[in-house]
């Protein structure tokens, strides 16, 4: 039996205000399929963090778990 490997992503924290949450901007680039320009997109996710160390700007790594709230899918693993 194969088991599914959670996906894991590095990004900027831009948010530590909430309680146990941080808010985490992560980039990703790839060519436009059709006029080749490379392009960046963020996206924003909401990881739950025991630890209130976390500074805005450091460069963290998150991975995806069971909902924890309606908005939180993911935790931090590295900070």
């Amino acid at each position: 039996m194969k088991r599914n490997k959670r996906k894991v992503l590095q990004g900027i924290v831009l948010s530590n205000k909430m309680n146990k949450t941080v808010v985490v901007s992560v980039s990703r680039k790839f060519r436009h399929p059709k006029y080749e320009k490379l392009i960046e997109k963020r996206k924003k996710y909401y990881a739950h963090s025991e630890n209130k160390n976390l500074e805005i700007g450091s460069i963290i790594k998150i991975m995806e778990c069971r909902p924890i709230s309606k908005i939180k899918r993911w935790r931090v693993i590295e900070g």
